[in-house]
């Protein structure tokens, strides 16, 4: 007997309503977006106009069309990319064994609406919502910095803090401030680069720049937040483990009244020098089981950039777990 080939069907669907430029954002430059998701589902998409003709297995049918057609919606208010539309397709959870869904969690700013990806993203936002220190820990790419900043954004627009203010530990790779050219400005800007670029995407740059003068907005150096109280404050501590114990004492105590604080990090890439404890690592232990304080831990599958960067994720855990000193091993079990 020989091997039964899986059954290929085709569904026939139409976009309405017809708009040739939403069509053409659809699309995407010599179709690449259309080539794209035909990639990533395994699927043949021919179309004619607004007419579209989907075959493949009929598991990833009923996906595609949908996908094709929330992706014409959102063409109608934003310019799509090969980012977003693998944004969309990492949705799907077809890379994961079982996909586990939840409500889709919104972030409302003036300039765009910001949607969670996935199940941790999801209750990342309502933990920020409800706690006022929040913990965001796990790999790069996983949304935990910029979705702090829409949340940051968010509760400014809607008058619910009256400042937003951005801070990171001076090092970054062995480099210190010391070393770096300028004044403090200067010095502190490549460090705070990817809060600004958030920023710059959800309030745009001449508003940014305004709030800063008006101290609004405000950026400093994790080692200038001592001797200070931050009252009616979205805070945000990014690369937390690059903090000592002291340091992270410090900035935790310096929540006042009427504050949101949120801590991100990814414990696996700490620059701080060998015989310093992370005071991200560190505090994990700290406030386990204190109440009212929201953790969320990220995972390689939670990874939402580039699908190469969560399989390198994934590829350094397994190394990390293979290679684990026979000590740490010991104390563990």
């Amino acid at each position: 007997m020989g091997l039964k080939l899986p059954k290929l069907e085709t569904i026939k669907f139409s976009l309405f309503p017809q708009d040739n430029e939403r069509l053409q954002n659809l699309s995407g430059w010599h179709h690449e977006h259309i080539d794209q998701i035909e990639l990533k589902l395994g699927v043949e998409i021919n179309s004619r106009g607004f007419d579209f003709a989907v075959t493949g297995l009929s598991d990833r049918l009923v996906k595609a069309e949908q996908l094709i057609r929330d992706l014409y919606d959102t063409a109608a208010d934003e310019i799509l990319s090969p980012q977003i539309i693998h944004l969309a397709l990492h949705e799907l959870g077809l890379d994961e064994p079982q996909a586990i869904t939840a409500e889709q969690v919104l972030i409302k700013t003036l300039r765009k609406t910001i949607k969670t990806r996935n199940v941790n993203q999801a209750g990342y936002i309502d933990a920020i919502r409800n706690y006022d220190v929040n913990f965001g820990i796990g790999p790069a790419g996983t949304g935990k910095t910029y979705l702090a900043v829409a949340c940051a954004v968010e509760a400014l627009e809607h008058e619910k803090v009256r400042r937003i203010i951005l801070t990171r530990p001076a090092v970054e790779a062995g480099e210190k401030l010391g070393f770096l050219p300028g004044d403090l400005s200067q010095k502190v800007d490549p460090y705070l680069r990817p809060l600004f670029d958030a920023l710059f995407e959800m309030m745009g740059f001449e508003t940014v720049e305004r709030l800063m003068e008006k101290s609004v907005i405000e950026v400093a150096p994790l080692a200038f937040m001592r001797g200070r109280t931050l009252n009616d404050a979205f805070i945000i501590l990014d690369e937390a483990q690059n903090t000592t114990t002291e340091q992270m004492k410090m900035f935790l105590t310096r929540i006042g009244f009427g504050s949101t604080a949120v801590v991100t990090g990814d414990i696996t890439q700490c620059d701080l020098p060998k015989h310093q404890k992370s005071g991200l690592r560190h505090v994990i232990e700290v406030l386990e089981g204190v109440d009212n304080i929201g953790f969320t831990f990220y995972q390689a599958q939670d990874v939402v950039r580039h699908s190469l960067v969560q399989k390198i994720v994934q590829a350094y855990d397994r190394y990390d777990r293979k290679n684990q000193p026979e000590d740490k091993i010991r104390k563990k079990s």
